[in-house]
Order: structure tokens, then sequence, then C-alpha cells
């Protein structure tokens, strides 16, 4: 008995070896960038309305979507869309300014969203100015979605990632 343990236990790390070990940083990440008009406070009002609002419309697209190029395709293939949010919470609170919405790279510095924690870097972001975009921000993951928020109810987190409830049901056998 002791051989077969003494075996498995050889194959096994010869596998890590060979296959090397699974690393959760290796995952691609879509960030979501909102930048306000500006500092004041009504500004800075509404990019948490508009927030909501954008959250809530992309929450149902990328529910189902299993991969960075799928996320990164949706949200490109609906930029119009996600705009047309934006523009009807601005119009809606009686700013005279409109949105623009694009993916980029930017540098973040490194946050942690539950247990996850993303380093110091560039990433690909959706970025949504809101007029200006001279503005303190908000900002957070499109993909994998660890912190999107419903508007009715801040304080709940949604998790639609497919990648996270992987990670979730690996970190549980340990």
């Amino acid at each position: 008995m002791k051989w077969v343990i003494s075996f498995i236990s050889t194959i096994g790390i010869i596998l890590i070896f060979i296959c090397g070990p699974t690393n959760v940083n290796e995952t691609k990440y879509l960030r979501i960038h909102i930048r306000a008009n500006s500092d004041s406070q009504a500004d800075q009002m509404v990019k948490y309305i508009v927030k909501d609002a954008v959250v809530d419309f992309l929450i149902p697209l990328l529910s189902e979507v299993n991969s960075f190029e799928d996320a990164k395709n949706c949200v490109e293939q609906n930029y119009s869309e996600i705009e047309s949010v934006a523009n009807g919470v601005l119009q809606n609170y009686g700013f005279n300014y409109k949105s623009s919405a694009l993916i980029n790279t930017e540098h973040f510095p490194t946050r942690q969203y539950d247990e996850i924690v993303l380093q110091e870097g560039d990433y690909e972001s959706l970025i949504i100015n809101l007029g200006s975009g001279q503005g303190n921000n908000w900002w957070c993951l499109v993909y994998p979605a660890f912190c999107f928020t419903s508007s009715t109810n801040s304080d709940n987190v949604v998790y639609i990632s497919k990648i996270l409830e992987i990670i979730k049901n690996i970190t549980k056998g340990d």
C-alpha cells in the first residue's frame, strides 16, 4: 500500500513539473473605468448612477460569456448601447454633456476583489468618459465580473463569472 501512495505522489509531482501549476493570475482581465466629467458633487453623484445603469445593462449580456475575447467582443459590439444607457441617465438628470465608450489599455494600481488580487499593471479596459472625463473615477472588472452589483441592491455582489465559479469549486476541495 505504501508503494501505491508513493507511486501516485511521484506521478503527481512529475505532472506538476510537466504541466506547471495553475495560476489564477494567468487569466486575462477586462476592466471597466467610468470617469466623471469633473470632481463637482453633481458630476460625482451622476457617475455612480451611470455606473449602476451600465452595470445593470451589462450583467445579462455578459452572464454567458466564457472568455476574455468573448467579453471584449460583446462590449465592443454594444458601444452604442452602453453610450445610450449612460446618455439616458445624464439627460434624465439634466446634464448637457454626453458619454463615450471604448476599450483601451490603461495602467491600474494593485487592487483586491474579494479573494482575487490584481497586481499593478496595464489592463485592457472599457473606458466610459462622462463629458470631459476629468473627474474622479470608478473602476472594477467586466471580465471576470467580480464586482458587478445591481443598482437595486448595491450591497449584494452578483457573481456572473464562470471562472470565479470554477476557482471557488476548486478551492472548496482544499
